[in-house]
């Protein structure tokens, strides 16, 4: 199948990795051990099972530590300074990145949630249909991730990308225009967020 029959090949994933772990004594989230290894791999890994071809990942938290114990094979890293401001920050970040690529879409995908696989994210992946796309992932009807942005987008995602809020303000102003694919079936949305949660960790 060549990039023109496939029109998924112009959706990169974008991996949001930067944060500093603040609720967990400070431990980066990407560092954090899932199955033997860092986070952020096992997230890179869930995004190529699930047939993304290309990936970003935005770095921000002990970025030097990041490259050097986690593989993350071929995918083009970005450093965000501004990491400490919130999740925002390396939306814009990452964003800004792809901009200068010919991407047309954005599937964003965060580190700290490795209770959803490979089977959601090809479904949000599947859903892309051109550069006006507006996908989310839900959970039993309420929207989560991944989602992904079509490159009509991602200006206006970024004008309102601030502190921990990501997407979530565009996307509320433009819910109707929202695709929902729902993954409960597949996924658990749940954040490693609090020592609490390192439970899901394994």
């Amino acid at each position: 199948m060549t990039d023109i029959e496939d029109p998924t090949a112009e959706v990169a994933g974008l991996v949001l990795a930067a944060g500093g772990g603040r609720r967990l004594g400070g431990r980066p989230k990407a560092l954090l051990e899932h199955r033997g290894r860092p986070l952020v791999e096992h997230a890179v890994g869930v995004l190529r099972a699930a047939g993304v071809g290309r990936i970003h990942v935005v770095l921000g938290a002990r970025a030097e530590e990041v490259r050097e114990r986690a593989d993350l094979g071929d995918c083009v890293l970005i450093d965000n300074p501004r990491w400490a401001e919130g999740m925002g920050s390396s939306l814009r970040a990452g964003l800004a990145a792809l901009a200068r690529t010919d991407a047309r879409a954005a599937l964003v995908f965060l580190v700290d949630q490795p209770g959803i696989g490979p089977a959601a994210v090809a479904r949000v992946l599947r859903a892309y249909d051109g550069e006006n796309a507006l996908v989310s992932a839900a959970y039993d009807g309420t929207r989560g991730h991944p989602v992904l942005f079509g490159a009509a987008h991602w200006a206006g995602i970024a004008a309102a990308a601030t502190g921990d809020r990501g997407a979530r303000a565009y996307l509320k102003a433009h819910e109707e225009a929202v695709r929902l694919v729902e993954c409960a079936d597949v996924a658990r949305p749940y954040d490693i967020d609090t020592e609490a949660d390192l439970s899901h960790l394994e």
